[in-house]
């Protein structure tokens, strides 16, 4: 049976995560940590923790990035800076493909429009700015903020950043497809 690991943020863990494990169980294992992988940092220091149980894998995907450009203080600055989140995901990607077959990288997606602690321009530079670095590196796209786009309101629960039911179904469909299709390609 195929191994498909489930790497991210809350948008993981509180949104797609279970229904793409439910939606994949009788196609392959599917392995995901019970701790929400916060920032980039964060989760390149589980890494270590969690290679146990992500090595051999045949599909990685993963997602940080939420937590990465929320500006928690209200100063206008993102919890990480651009530089600070491309030197950690490049380096999660290179580690992420000596772990496994493929990598499919998850975009971060936008909160609700009302959300103060997040900048809708913010996410897009971050996401624009680390694209084409990871494709450079042989890492698949899943481009979730494209699919979330049209949903920041109707897609995102009451806490205007995570996902509803509505933005779970939309966004564990569109995880469970690029899976099936990196599966389908080795």
């Amino acid at each position: 049976m195929k191994k498909v690991v489930l790497l991210g943020d809350s948008i993981r863990l509180l949104g797609y995560g279970q229904k793409v494990a439910e939606t994949l169980k009788e196609e392959c294992e599917v392995w995901q940590p019970d701790d929400n992988c916060r920032f980039a940092k964060y989760t390149l220091r589980m890494l270590f923790d969690f290679q146990n149980e992500i090595k051999g894998a045949d599909v990685i995907h993963w997602n940080n990035g939420r937590w990465d450009v929320c500006d928690i203080f209200g100063d206008g600055k993102p919890f990480s800076t651009l530089e600070e989140y491309m030197e950690n995901m490049l380096r999660i990607a290179d580690i992420l493909k000596q772990y496994g077959k493929t990598v499919i990288f998850a975009t971060t997606i936008p909160a609700n429009p009302d959300y103060e602690y997040e900048a809708y321009e913010t996410v897009k530079l971050f996401n624009e700015k680390l694209v084409p670095e990871l494709e450079k590196r042989g890492v698949v796209i899943n481009d979730l903020f494209s699919v979330m786009d049209d949903h920041r309101v109707d897609g995102i629960c009451e806490d205007l950043v995570h996902l509803n039911e509505k933005g779970i179904d939309i966004c564990a469909a569109q995880v469970v497809k690029k899976i099936r299709e990196a599966l389908a390609a080795q």
